[in-house]
Formats: structure tokens, sequence, C-alpha cells
């Protein structure tokens, strides 16, 4: 983990401050899906992240230093090692952009469907 790296948050609200126990990652891609508010979220063997998230949002940095004692991981990220954390103290926001969904990265009504079979495949049957 190289703290010195850029960190980014994506939220649907115009801020200026991060508050505590928000989000952040240094994949400025998944920050910006997490703008759109996306409540399914797949990151595909070959890195591509698709979501279903329809909403614009807002791209912040993190506008100071972040150090190690001000995040730790997300203890039940969906994510990947090292692609979510959380912060345990407020943190400077700078815009980067206003975005809108990416049509490619929209998850289809069958990769949803798909989806939600493999979901229901892993449950246990319950009686």
């Amino acid at each position: 983990m190289d703290y010195n790296q850029p960190w980014y948050h994506g939220s649907p609200f115009a801020l200026t401050t991060l508050r505590v126990g928000s989000t952040i990652t240094q994949r400025r891609d998944l920050a910006r899906i997490f703008s759109h508010k996306p409540a399914i979220v797949c990151i595909e063997d070959d890195g591509r992240i698709k979501h279903n998230g329809v909403q614009p949002g807002y791209l912040y940095i993190i506008d100071e230093a972040v150090a190690p004692e001000d995040i730790e991981a997300h203890p039940h990220t969906t994510m990947g090692p090292g692609d979510e954390w959380l912060t345990h103290r407020e943190l400077r926001l700078r815009l980067l952009n206003v975005v809108k969904p990416r049509p490619e990265e929209l998850l289809t009504e069958s990769e949803l469907d798909d989806l939600y079979h493999r979901i229901a495949a892993r449950r246990p049957d319950v009686d």
C-alpha cells in the first residue's frame, strides 16, 4: 500500500469535506462508479467494473495527505483486498469531475439475472 498515491471518493452529493466513516479508494474508476450509487458492483476477471447505478455523481480526490492511522480496510467489503477503506477523520475533498454513468459499464438485464441466479445457487436451501 502506497499512501502517497492519490485517494478518491465518489458521491451523488456536492461536498467539500468527507466525514468520518466514509469510504475512499485508490481506484479512481471505482470511486467514479460509487458516485452513481449502484446497488450492485461487479469487478470482472479482466478488471472491468460493471454496475447498476444510473444517477449522475461527483468524483473527488482527497486534497490532503492520508496516513495509515487515518484509514482502515473496510471490514465488510465485497471488493478486492485494498479496494475500499474507511476514514477515521474528516478529510478535505477537491472536485475532479461531475460524472454520468457510462453505458458500457451498466449491467444489462441479462447480466443482472445471471448474477441473481448465481447468488441464489450459493445459498443453502431454507425449509
